[in-house]
C-alpha cells in the first residue's frame, strides 16, 4: 500500500494541473446530478415496522378519509384582544380559500367547529332538562292517574257493597250501568298508564343516550378549538397525501397565502408540521469555525499557504461528497440533517488527512529530500497511515446499516462517501497542489534554514511511574464525574420547543400549550381493535366504555372518539397527555395505554404520535446497538491488531474510547437536557437527547478516535521496533505526533463546534457532541491516559502471541520500509577516519558495519544513498553538492556481554564480540550478517 501510495504522490505531483483538472471536473459532475436528479428532504423521524409505524398504517387503510397528512395554524388576536365576528367571519373565509389550494383536502374553520362543540354541550345540557321537566310531568300525571285509580277502586268497592244490598232488579241494572262506566274509565286509566310507561321508556332510553353524549362530552370537555379567552383558534390543515409524501411546495404555499390574507388584528403561527424548515448546510456558525481552524493552521504552519492548503482540499472534498450524496435524495427518502453530517465529517477529516500529509512533507523539506521525492514519501507514510485511519472510520460509518434503520444506514453511508472523497483528496489533490506550490509550503525563515542542519533534540526521559499512575487515576476520576449526568439521559424526537425561540413554530408551540395546554402539543392516537362487528346501536357505548378505561389512566387530560371503521370492528381514538410530548409522564402514559391491550380480555389496542415514536425509535436503537458495537468494535480491533502487532494497545484503545464516549453524553445531557450553561449553548428548553444521535455519535467517534491513536501509537510503536526501551518509546511517540494530533483535534473541534449555534437542535446537539467528544478523547484520553498507560505496561504492551505473530502479515502503517527502499544506502569509502561505512542493500535485509561510529552522531543521508558522518569538511562539501536529502540518527548504546546495539535512522544493529551484526529492519524479522572487515563497533 504505502508504495502504491508514493508512486501515486509522485503521479500527482508529476501531472499536477491533470489531477486538479480532474477533481474540478468531478465536482461540476456531482453537482450537475445533484441538480438534475436531487429532491427535497425530509424533516420526519420515522422507522418502518415499529408499532407506531403499524397504527399509523391501520389508521391510513381503516380510515381512508382522514389518511391525509395534516398541520395547524394558530390564529390569535394582536395586542393580547379578542376575536370580533367580523374577523372570526373572515378567518372562515379565508381557510375555505386555503382548501382550494393544489395538495389541500380540507380545512377546519375553528369557531365553526367550535360552535358545533358548544351547540352539542347546549343540546346536551337542554336535552337533559327537557328530560328532567319530561320525567317531572310524566310523574305528575302519574300522580294524577294514581289518585283516579285509586278514586276508580273506591267508587268499584262502593259499588260492589252496593250490590250485595240491593235486592231489586232495578237496583241492579243501575248497579250493571256503573259498573260499565267504572270499567270504561279504569280502560281510560290503562290506556293513559301504557302512554305514561311508553314515555317513560323513551325518556329513559334518551336519558341514557344523552348520559353516553354528556360521558363523552365531559371526557373531551379540555380539547378545544378556541381558547376560554376568546384569543386564540386552531385550525387543522388536511392534505392528499400522507404526511411524509406531502410536497413541500403545497405546504409553502398554504403558509404564504395565509399568512399574506390575513385579516386585520389577526396574527397566525403555523406548527412544525407545515413549516419545519430545512436547516443550512452552511452557515454563520460553520464559518467561524472554519475561521478558527485557519487560525490554528496558519499558527502551526506559519505560511499563509500551506495553511490555506488544507482548507481548499476540505472544501473541494465536501462539494463533492455532499452533492454527490444529495443527488440521491430524489429516489431515497433522506432527512435534513443527513447531508449537514456530510459536511461535518467531510470538513473535518478532509483537513486532519491533508495536514498529515502536509506536516510531513515539511518536515522532508526542511531535512533536505528533493521535492518530488517528498511529495511521494510524504503520500506513502502519511498518507498510508491516513488510509488506514480513515478505513476505521468508514468501518464505523458504513456499521450503521447494520442497525436496520434506514435513514440512520443513509446517514453513515453518506458520511462514509464524504469521508472516501477526502482520503481519495487526500492523497491525490494534496500531491498535486503540494507540486504546484513548491517549497513556498515553507515560510521564509524555514527556506533559509534548508540543506542546513536540524538541532539535535533534547534527551528524552521516560514519564516517572508515579506520574503516571496519578495521570490514569486522575482521567478516569475526571471522566467518571463528566460522564455521571449520562445516567439519567432520556432519548426522545424533537418538538417545537427545539425550535428556535423567533421562530413560528415554537410561537406556535407555545401559544398552544398556554391556552389549550401542553397535551394538545403532543396527542395521542389510540386505535381498538373489536373481535366482532359492533352494531350502530351500541356503538357509542362502547366508546364511552373504551373512553372511559383511556380516561382513567394517569397522565390522561382528555379522549375523544375519532370515529369507527366501515364494518365498526376498528374504534379511533384521540388522547391528549396532561403533559407535552416530550415529558416522562406522557412517555409513561404510552407504556399505560399498551398495557390496557388486551382490554376485557378481547380488545386489542394499539398507540401512535410523537411520544410513542421517539419511544418506538429508542427501543428499535436500544435493540441494534449490541449487534452495532459488535461490529464496529471487532472490525477495529481486529484493524489494530495488523496494525499495532499487539492485543493490549487495541483493548487499551477501546478502552479510551469507552472512557470519553460516556463522558460526552455526559456533556450533553447535562447542556442539553439539564440546562447547565444554557445561555451559552442557546438552550432555551431543555428536552430529551435526540433518539439517534448516541448511536451516531458511538459510530464517529470511534472512528476518529482511532484516528488519534493510530497517529500517536504508530510513532511509540516505531521508536520501539528502533530499539528504544518501551517506555522511552512512548515518549518518543508522543514528542513525535502530538503537535499534529493538538492541531488536528483544534481543527476538528472548530469545525463541530461551528455547528452548535444553528438553528436545528438535532445540528445543534450532534455539533457539540462530536466537539465535545473529540475534545475529551484527543486532550484527555490520546495525550494523557493512554501514554500513561503505555508506560505502566512497559514491554507487555507490545506482547503478541508468537502463533499470531507467525500469521500476522506486517503492515507498516508509517511506511518506514518505504522510505529505505527510496532512501537505501551505499557503502562509501573514503579515507576519513570519523567516516561511518554503513552498507544497506535495496531491499532492507542486512547491514554491514565497518568502521567506528562515534556515540550519539547525526549522519547525513545525500540522494546517492551514502552514509557519511558531519565532522568530516570534505565530506560534507560532497554531501552538498549532491544535494542531501535526509538525515539520520545513529547512536551507540553499551549493553551487556560487551555487546553494543547502534541505531540507524529505522534499523537496529546489534554487534557481537565476535563482530556478527544482528539487524532488526522496521518491516520485522531479523537479519545476521557478518561484518565486512575490520572489526564492527
Amino acid at each position: 500500500m504505502a508504495e502504491l501510495l508514493y508512486r501515486l504522490g509522485r503521479f500527482s505531483a508529476r501531472h499536477a494541473w491533470k489531477v486538479i483538472t480532474a477533481w474540478v471536473v468531478v465536482l461540476g459532475l456531482s453537482v450537475g446530478a445533484f441538480l438534475a436528479f436531487g429532491g427535497a428532504l425530509s424533516s420526519a423521524i420515522t422507522i418502518p415496522g415499529t408499532a407506531t409505524t403499524k397504527v399509523t398504517d391501520q389508521l391510513a387503510e381503516d380510515f381512508p378519509d382522514a389518511s391525509g397528512g395534516s398541520g395547524t395554524v394558530v390564529f390569535h388576536a394582536d395586542d393580547d384582544g379578542t376575536f370580533t365576528d367580523a374577523q372570526k367571519t373572515a378567518v372562515g373565509v379565508l381557510l375555505e380559500d386555503t382548501a382550494d389550494i393544489d395538495g389541500v383536502d380540507s380545512t377546519t374553520d375553528p369557531f365553526v367547529t367550535q360552535a358545533e362543540i358548544d351547540d352539542q354541550a347546549r343540546e346536551v345540557t337542554d336535552g337533559k332538562t327537557q328530560i328532567a321537566d319530561a320525567t317531572t310531568a310524566l310523574d305528575d300525571g302519574q300522580a294524577q292517574l294514581d289518585d283516579a285509580a285509586q278514586m276508580l277502586a273506591d267508587a268499584q268497592t262502593e259499588l260492589d257493597t252496593a250490590r250485595e244490598e240491593s235486592t231489586t232488579s232495578a237496583g241492579l241494572a243501575q248497579l250493571d250501568a256503573q259498573q260499565f262506566e267504572l270499567d270504561a274509565q279504569q280502560a281510560e286509566l290503562d290506556s293513559q298508564q301504557g302512554v305514561l310507561d311508553d314515555t317513560r321508556a323513551q325518556l329513559k332510553e334518551q336519558g341514557e343516550e344523552l348520559g353516553q353524549a354528556s360521558r363523552l362530552l365531559e371526557m373531551s370537555s379540555e380539547i378545544r378549538m378556541v381558547s376560554d379567552d376568546n384569543s386564540t383558534a386552531l385550525a387543522s390543515i388536511t392534505f392528499d397525501e400522507a404526511q411524509q409524501e406531502i410536497d413541500p411546495e403545497s405546504k409553502t404555499e398554504v403558509v404564504d397565502y395565509i399568512s399574506e390574507n390575513l385579516p386585520d388584528g389577526v396574527g397566525a403561527e403555523f406548527t412544525s408540521e407545515l413549516t419545519q424548515e430545512i436547516p443550512e448546510i452552511f452557515g454563520i456558525g460553520e464559518v467561524v469555525g472554519l475561521i478558527i481552524a485557519a487560525i490554528t493552521l496558519l499558527v502551526m504552519l506559519g505560511s499563509v499557504i500551506a495553511a490555506a492548503l488544507p482548507i481548499l482540499t476540505a472544501i473541494v472534498g465536501v462539494g463533492v461528497g455532499v452533492t454527490a450524496a444529495l443527488s440521491l435524495s430524489g429516489t431515497l427518502e433522506m432527512i435534513s440533517v443527513t447531508p449537514v453530517l456530510g459536511v461535518m465529517l467531510g470538513l473535518a477529516v478532509g483537513i486532519d488527512y491533508s495536514l498529515f500529509i502536509l506536516n510531513r512533507h515539511r518536515k522532508q523539506l526542511l531535512e533536505g529530500v528533493d521535492l518530488q521525492e517528498s511529495i511521494g514519501l510524504a503520500n506513502g507514510t502519511s498518507g498510508n497511515a491516513v488510509v488506514f485511519a480513515g478505513a476505521t472510520v468508514l468501518v464505523a460509518l458504513l456499521a450503521l446499516n447494520v442497525t436496520g434503520i434506514p435513514f440512520l444506514g443513509l446517514m453513515g453511508t453518506v458520511g462514509a462517501i464524504c469521508v472516501a472523497v477526502a482520503i481519495l483528496i487526500a492523497i491525490t489533490m494534496t500531491p498535486a497542489l503540494l507540486s504546484l506550490i513548491g517549497i513556498r509550503v515553507l515560510n521564509r525563515k524555514a527556506r533559509a534554514r534548508l540543506g542546513q542542519r536540524q538541532e539535535k533534540p533534547a534527551d528524552i526521559k521516560p514519564l516517572k511511574t508515579a506520574r503516571a499512575w496519578i495521570t490514569v487515576i486522575a482521567s478516569i476520576v475526571l471522566l467518571g464525574v463528566v460522564a455521571t449526568p449520562a445516567l439519567e439521559m432520556r432519548l426522545g424526537l424533537p418538538d417545537g420547543t427545539s425550535e428556535a425561540v423567533d421562530s413560528t413554530q415554537y410561537k406556535a408551540y407555545t401559544l398552544i400549550e398556554e391556552n389549550f395546554g401542553d397535551g394538545v402539543n403532543g396527542p395521542l392516537l389510540v386505535v381498538a381493535d373489536l373481535p366482532d362487528a359492533i352494531s350502530d346501536d351500541d356503538l357509542v357505548a362502547q366508546q364511552v366504555e373504551i373512553g372511559q378505561e383511556l380516561l382513567d389512566r394517569d397522565g390522561v387530560s382528555a379522549v375523544a372518539p375519532i370515529g369507527a371503521s366501515d364494518d365498526n370492528t376498528v374504534l379511533a381514538f384521540q388522547v391528549i397527555p396532561e403533559e407535552g410530548p416530550s415529558s416522562e409522564s406522557t412517555e409513561q402514559l404510552v407504556h399505560d395505554l399498551r398495557d390496557l391491550s388486551p382490554l376485557d380480555g378481547n380488545i386489542e389496542l394499539g398507540v401512535a404520535g410523537s411520544a410513542s415514536g421517539a419511544i418506538d425509535v429508542s427501543q428499535t436503537l436500544a435493540d441494534s446497538l449490541p449487534i452495532y458495537l459488535a461490529v464496529v468494535i471487532g472490525l477495529s480491533l481486529i484493524i489494530m491488531v495488523f496494525v499495532f502487532r499487539s492485543i493490549l494497545v487495541p483493548i487499551t484503545a477501546t478502552i479510551g474510547f469507552i472512557m470519553s464516549l460516556f463522558a460526552t453524553f455526559g456533556g450533553m445531557t447535562a447542556i442539553f437536557q439539564w440546562g447547565w450553561l444554557s445561555e451559552v449553548f442557546g438552550v432555551h428548553d431543555p428536552a430529551p437527547i435526540m433518539s439517534f444521535l448516541p448511536t451516531v455519535l458511538i459510530g464517529i467517534l470511534f472512528g476518529l478516535s482511532m484516528d488519534y491513536q493510530l497517529f500517536l501509537v504508530s510513532g511509540m510503536r516505531e521508536a520501539y521496533t528502533r530499539g528504544a526501551s518501551a517506555r522511552i518509546a512512548v515518549q518518543q511517540g508522543v514528542r513525535a505526533g502530538r503537535t499534529v494530533v493538538i492541531a488536528a483535534a483544534i481543527i476538528m473541534i472548530s469545525v463541530f463546534g461551528g455547528f452548535i449555534f444553528s438553528n436545528s437542535a438535532i445540528i445543534r446537539s450532534l455539533g457539540f457532541g462530536l466537539a465535545f467528544g473529540v475534545l475529551v478523547d484527543a486532550f484527555v484520553v490520546r495525550l494523557l491516559f493512554i501514554p500513561a498507560v503505555m508506560h505502566l505496561l512497559g514491554k507487555w504492551a507490545w506482547w503478541l502471541p508468537r502463533w499470531l505473530d507467525r500469521i500476522l502479515p506486517n503492515v507498516d502503517v508509517e511506511g518506514a520500509a518505504l522510505e529505505h527502499r527510496h532512501l537505501h544506502v551505499d557503502a562509501l569509502h573514503a579515507n576519513d577516519p570519523d567516516a561511518a561505512d554503513c552498507q544497506l542493500d535495496e531491499d532492507a535485509a542486512s547491514v554491514h558495519v565497518d568502521a567506528h561510529v562515534p556515540r550519539e552522531t547525526s549522519i547525513e543521508l545525500n540522494q546517492h544513498a551514502h552514509l557519511v558522518s558531519p565532522k568530516s569538511a570534505s565530506l560534507r562539501r560532497q554531501v552538498r553538492a549532491l544535494d542531501a536529502v535526509h538525515t539520520l540518527d545513529v547512536a551507540v548504546h553499551d549493553l551487556e556481554n560487551g555487546r553494543r546495539r547502534i541505531d540507524v535512522g529505522s534499523f537496529v544493529v546489534t554487534v557481537d564480540a565476535d563482530s556478527t551484526a544482528v539487524v532488526e529492519p522496521p518491516t520485522g524479522g531479523v537479519v545476521i550478517v557478518r561484518s565486512a572487515g575490520r572489526e564492527a563497533d
